[in-house]
């Protein structure tokens, strides 16, 4: 049999430089930081490291607002700091996977400083230019008008922030200095790239109005500006000129993007991408209006989403597997119960992912269950998608304090609190630059590295069985009892082994009876309990999650 590539059967863990460990003190996190950590996520078992921006910025994103490609924010360190991560991971069987950001720059970046001092700049095609009065209605992602006009009467795209233009891929020297950058940092030993909304490079080039939904003041662009009219073209280029001369991982966040799309960005021969962030089932508990009009979680939604994207890309394509990430709140918050049964409930989440085929992506303080966080008040939070939404809620009549529920839910500063090290935080002897939970007493890694019973313990356990079962990586998916509510079981297939996943996502003691699922000899395989069987069934206690195996025939 071929062997996989070795991103098929590797875990990512993912870092947010600012909030994983600051090394001198300035409640900033750092890359001599992240050194000093490396033993830590060895011992987890992680094979790649996904950092997240530490290039020169003036942080008006957290550091996805660009200013040098090949420069390193000072708060962050130098250049041979970063090239000493490389070589301290590489002894330790680390790739480091660098994010590309190659959407949009920051309206400091020499690019725009050029394309905006002139229309004849041999620049201002790097960017999307107008002039006169806005040329459609779309909206910015951070709220406002995606359209900001100069002084010269022009107005220049930002899907994002006003200081983040985006870039005109249809520009061939941009794309050229893109490809020539991105050689620099593989050329340096990088494992490869996580692509920020590479799928929104393209944009249609007549820019149509949107619709305006109801309760927004500006028309949705997405149909026009996400999986656009020659996005192939432009991957496909990028690969033959830069990415195929390389043995490296590359995954694509693409808002918006469907399972077929999906084939096209992933299939092997098409020669793109090897995978891609998907979104839908991070928008289950969403209602009308977006993230922030949010809902509960309907479990059979969540099933059915995880079986679409596993059939539809079981031969063809890769699937990424997540749950969390610097832009989504904690999932042990969000899906699971963060108080009475955070422990159980969150090995219960992390089964349920790991369990299924594709690459696994952790992201710092997920192993050790850090929870979501509410601060006193707007002026502690510091994301600039929070603000922005606070301010445009408040300034329509929306009371404080329930834009501050939302947010308490929804806001992204949830995933940036500092990691949690030890009982007193030791994240920083300072001050931190985004408020550490006051949980850490009890939650940190300190206390989860000695306990062979925690969230840590059990994360090692499955990245391990992952390595050693083919079963993970290769088998096929089906889904059983999909309309239940409360329980998320699905069966594994591979050369005539059979594992269940059994998961209960409720408070509530289950039973699944021999009538709905005939499981005779079954074997423990792995779980956050051990496996209680009776006359009846399987019984299953609140957030109680395990894998059994059986022989070939005797499942349903």
């Amino acid at each position: 049999m071929q062997q996989q590539p070795w991103w098929k059967t590797s875990v990512v863990y993912q870092i947010y430089p600012r909030s994983f460990m600051d090394s001198n003190g300035d409640g900033i996190g750092d890359i001599p930081g992240i050194i000093s950590k490396l033993d830590y996520l060895q011992d987890l078992g992680i094979d790649v490291i996904w950092l997240s921006p530490v290039y020169d910025s003036p942080n008006d994103d957290n550091g996805y607002d660009i200013r040098d490609y090949r420069a390193i924010h000072k708060e962050f360190g130098t250049m041979a700091d970063l090239e000493q991560l490389i070589e301290e991971a590489k002894k330790r069987g680390i790739r480091i996977v660098m994010d590309l950001v190659v959407n949009h720059t920051s309206d400091e970046h020499a690019w725009f400083t050029e394309s905006k001092s002139s229309p004849d700049s041999p620049y201002r095609d790097y960017y999307i230019w107008k002039q006169g009065n806005p040329p459609n209605n779309w909206g910015s992602v951070f709220s406002g008008s995606a359209w900001e006009r100069t002084e010269e009467d022009w107005h220049y795209l930002h899907l994002f922030s006003k200081k983040q233009p985006d870039l005109n891929w249809r520009s061939e020297a941009l794309r050229k200095d893109v490809y020539d950058m991105m050689t620099y940092w593989l050329d340096k030993g990088i494992g490869g790239f996580r692509m920020d909304v590479i799928n929104f490079i393209s944009k249609h080039e007549d820019l149509p109005d949107g619709i305006v939904h109801e309760g927004s003041h500006y028309g949705d662009g997405s149909p026009y500006f996400m999986n656009g009219p020659v996005i192939h073209t432009y991957l496909q280029e990028m690969n033959e000129k830069v990415l195929k001369h390389y043995d490296i991982l590359t995954v694509g966040e693409m808002p918006g993007a469907t399972t077929d799309d999906a084939i096209l960005y992933t299939k092997e021969d098409r020669h793109e991408l090897n995978m891609v962030f998907t979104f839908e089932h991070m928008d289950l508990d969403s209602g009308p209006g977006g993230k922030w009009n949010y809902k509960d979680l309907y479990l059979p939604d969540l099933k059915r989403n995880f079986e679409k994207w596993q059939l539809a890309l079981e031969h063809e394509g890769w699937n990424s597997l997540y749950w969390n990430n610097h832009d989504q709140p904690r999932i042990v918050s969000r899906f699971g119960n963060d108080e009475a049964y955070r422990v159980h409930s969150a090995k219960m989440l992390a089964l349920v992912l790991h369990g299924l085929k594709g690459t696994p992506y952790i992201y710092q303080g997920e192993e050790i269950g850090m929870t979501n966080i509410q601060l006193p008040d707007i002026s502690h939070y510091k994301d600039i998608e929070t603000l922005n939404m606070y301010n445009e809620r408040l300034a329509a009549g929306e009371e404080p304090e329930s834009i501050m529920k939302r947010i308490y839910v929804k806001g992204r500063d949830n995933a940036r609190t500092p990691m949690q090290w030890t009982p007193q935080g030791g994240f920083t002897t300072g001050t931190p630059w985004l408020a550490q939970n006051p949980n850490t007493a009890s939650i940190n890694a300190e206390q989860a590295v000695n306990d062979p019973d925690s969230i840590f313990a059990f994360y090692k356990e499955l990245i391990a069985l992952r390595k050693k079962e083919a079963i993970l990586t290769e088998g096929d998916f089906t889904l059983l009892l999909p309309d239940d509510e409360e329980l998320f079981i699905y069966k594994r297939s591979y050369q005539g082994t059979e594992w269940y996943v059994l998961a209960n996502f409720s408070q509530t003691t289950r039973t699944v009876a021999h009538e709905e699922l005939p499981l005779p000899s079954t074997q423990h395989v792995i779980g956050n309990t051990k496996l209680k069987t009776s006359a009846h069934g399987i019984e299953l206690g609140p957030y109680d999650a395990v894998i059994v195996e059986c022989t070939k025939g005797e499942g349903k």
